[in-house]
């Protein structure tokens, strides 16, 4: 009773709910970022398991020389 009556009232409320905003929009942001990039990789995944599927399982070196490996063409790089 004697602590709520000696907190003096604060002006800040407005800075303290734009705070709150702004740590939300970084969350919301990070987490629409990590799911774009959860879809990239179950959708690599899928590409792969259907590239394994038709090679018949082998990998690269049993259905290639191992000197034939470098030449696969290569997937763009992601980030």
């Amino acid at each position: 009773m004697v602590l709520a009556t000696s907190i003096p009232g604060s002006s800040n409320n407005g800075y303290v709910a734009a705070a709150y905003i702004v740590f939300f929009a970084i969350v919301l942001i990070y987490v629409a970022i990590m799911a774009l990039r959860l879809t990239r990789v179950e959708r690599d995944l899928r590409d792969l398991n259907e590239r394994a599927e038709t090679t018949g399982g082998a990998a690269p070196n049993e259905t290639h020389g191992a000197h034939e490996a470098h030449n696969l063409p290569r997937e763009r790089e992601r980030v």
